[in-house]
């Protein structure tokens, strides 16, 4: 209605003034509505200054004011500039793609003058045109595109840019972005020239105890000169370091659980290998190797061969291969060389420790020396967050509940099977059971197997937090030989407790000491701790213990 209304009105100016004045009023009105047309057009100044002016902040200043009236030539010149497609001649930029030149401004084709220079970006200039960048973003229909721009924009704050934001949160209407946004713009305001519009951001920003919110005040407290200001930052500092504490002490207690779910693993063949046999089994670590190496293959085989939508279940079909090809070199082991060397502990070592090294050796050969990897399936990657300090990863969590998984496995093998039943009889007293026809001799193999088996869990579950390489066992064979000590020989229970408590202890004393000095205090606490109590945490109990 309000075109008609005003179409009537020009009817009737025309009528009283008479044609020519009227003809004259119109085209004032067309110039003043063709104002704002030619101001959103990217001028050949414009896009020059952008590009080549002398001083950083002249290109900053260029780039800022740009956005505050886009045009349709603006972003892909963002993008040329981003990508160093940019050249400059004679005040003019043109983008340069392959054998194509287009002058900057206009997007007309033209052709690249001798004497244009290239032009260069530091890292700076490179983040703000990036911002620049997510900035445009904002008016994408693309909400997952708009909340990717907007914590652009929250993690790289600039004043100039306020107004961009305000008109950005006028028509938004998602909550992740408008919370993004609206941080972007308290953190915009800590850089203004006025103190209370910077008082008034911190204690905007004091409600958000996040991470990045705390690294952005701290980056400001170190340029504040304000004396108020600075007192403000500091209270706002306080209050998100007091927020995030419990972050911080639940991802440490995680991070222990994780690690301790890790040695569970390493060491729970070694429990059966070392604690119920009697063997020192310095192979063990290879033996871990080798199911890592399987999983490997294992990958290898579902990349080459089948479907790309049937790679998210490689890594359940690699956990029976890994634990089938390390049981079998368990076997080849127990049988070859182990069963000549029962009763001769310090023997067992010598010759597992060659044998780890012809295994390592062996390896190199067959897949080289260098790490290989194996990547997570799409169900394994990302993590749970929690709180905004805290995100749990999904391969940790189900390398914990995979630990706690064969940990059961092993338990009701051990306990309620005839193996275990066996396995029990001929540790705890083998002339008794080979005089009730127990095949003492078979029963070793299937033990050292099966111990040799859950080594290779391990290694499965090892290949999807690190790299795979010749020598990763050799990481975790001194800590399962600790974990096994001091849970008590021929203990699970011993060896839960004792994988849980090292790995927890460990994480907690990193925190206040650092790696080095928490391993050092760790193996002080287990010396000290074993010359106390000799038997570990869980002593075994009559007649077993006398022999």
């Amino acid at each position: 209605m309000q075109p008609l209304r005003s179409i009537h009105a020009l009817s009737r100016l025309r009528e009283r003034l008479g044609a020519r004045a009227a003809a004259a009023i119109l085209l004032c009105i067309a110039f003043y509505l063709a104002l704002p047309l030619s101001a959103h057009a990217l001028t050949a100044e414009q896009a020059f200054q952008m590009a080549a002016a002398e001083e950083t902040e002249q290109r900053v200043s260029a780039i800022n004011a740009a956005l505050k009236s886009p045009d349709a030539q603006l972003a892909g010149y963002l993008a040329a500039l981003a990508d160093d497609a940019v050249k400059t001649a004679n005040g003019h930029a043109f983008i340069v793609q392959g054998d194509t030149v287009t002058d900057a401004a206009s997007g007309a084709a033209t052709t690249l003058p001798a004497d244009a220079q290239d032009v260069v970006n530091s890292n700076y200039l490179r983040a703000v045109i990036g911002a620049a960048q997510a900035a445009l973003a904002l008016g994408s229909d693309d909400v997952q595109l708009r909340r990717k721009a907007a914590a652009q924009l929250a993690n790289d704050p600039d004043a100039a840019r306020a107004e961009i934001i305000r008109h950005a949160l006028a028509t938004e209407k998602d909550a992740q972005v408008r919370a993004l946004l609206e941080r972007a713009q308290a953190a915009g305001d800590l850089t203004s020239d006025d103190v209370q519009q910077r008082l008034r951001a911190v204690a905007a920003l004091a409600h958000e105890k996040t991470p990045d919110t705390q690294l952005l005040l701290n980056q400001r407290l170190s340029e504040e000169r304000d004396p108020g200001v600075q007192k403000a930052l500091q209270r706002a500092l306080a209050e998100i370091a007091d927020g995030l504490a419990w972050g911080e002490r639940l991802g440490q207690i995680f991070s222990g659980i994780s690690l301790g779910s890790v040695l569970l693993l390493a060491a729970l063949g070694l429990a059966i290998t070392y604690g119920l046999m009697g063997v020192i089994n310095m192979a063990h670590g290879e033996l871990i190797m080798i199911g890592a190496y399987a999983t490997y293959v294992v990958q290898g085989v579902f990349q080459r061969w089948l479907p790309e939508a049937a790679f998210g279940w490689y890594l359940v079909a690699a956990i029976p291969v890994a634990f089938l090809a390390s049981a079998l070199a368990g076997a080849i082991l127990e049988r070859g060389v182990i069963r000549f060397l029962y009763g001769r502990p310090l023997e067992t070592l010598l010759a597992t420790f060659g044998i780890s090294l012809v295994l390592q050796q062996t390896v190199r050969s067959v897949f080289g020396a260098q790490n290989v990897g194996v990547e997570n399936p799409a169900w394994m990657s990302g993590g749970l967050q929690l709180l905004p300090n805290l995100t749990l990863p999904w391969n940790r969590i189900c390398i914990v509940v995979f630990a706690f998984l064969v940990l059961g496995g092993v338990a009701f093998l051990i306990a309620r099977t005839r193996l275990g039943l066996f396995v029990r009889g001929v540790t705890q007293n083998r002339p008794m059971a080979s005089c009730v026809g127990v095949n003492t001799a078979r029963i070793d193999t299937y033990a050292f197997a099966l111990g040799s088996g859950i080594a290779g869990l391990a290694g499965c579950a090892l290949s999807q937090i690190g790299n795979v390489g010749p020598d990763l066992g050799q990481n975790y064979i001194v800590d399962s030989f600790l974990v096994v000590v001091l849970g008590g020989v021929g203990q699970l229970a011993g060896t839960v407790y004792a994988a849980l408590g090292l790995g927890v202890l460990s994480k907690l004393l990193e925190g206040w000491t650092g790696a080095v000095l928490a391993k050092i205090a760790v193996l002080l606490f287990i010396v000290i701790f074993i010359q106390k109590r000799p038997q570990g945490i869980f002593a075994l109990k009559g007649r077993s213990a006398e022999a």
